[in-house]
């Protein structure tokens, strides 16, 4: 009878030890969740966090650079082709009124 006390006495406290383990790993991690919960929102924000902004921003900035750049360049090119234009019909306007004045005389 005393051997079949100290078996059940010893299964008691395994348990008891396993449960205790359990509860505490889940208790551990449901504790650190709420932590970073409320780093994040309490605007902490991590290392890698802030990398990945640092790097969007600068991605944002050359990519406006690049728009201007295709945007003035377009500009500038129009511009130059209506500069062109333009001296080509002055060009040609001279030369038409230079063959109208010859004709008649």
């Amino acid at each position: 009878m005393e051997d079949e006390l100290v078996i059940i006495f010893s299964s008691v406290i395994v348990l008891v030890l396993i449960l205790g383990f359990s509860i505490n790993g889940v208790v551990s991690k449901v504790l650190a969740h709420k932590r970073e919960l409320r780093e994040f929102k309490a605007g902490a924000s991590s290392p890698k966090i802030e990398q990945i902004a640092d790097r969007t921003d600068l991605i944002e900035d050359r990519l406006r650079v690049l728009e201007r750049l295709a945007t003035d360049r377009g500009t500038m090119l129009a511009d130059e082709i209506d500069a062109l234009r333009d001296e080509r019909a002055a060009i040609a306007a001279p030369s038409s009124n230079s063959r109208t004045q010859q004709e008649p005389g």
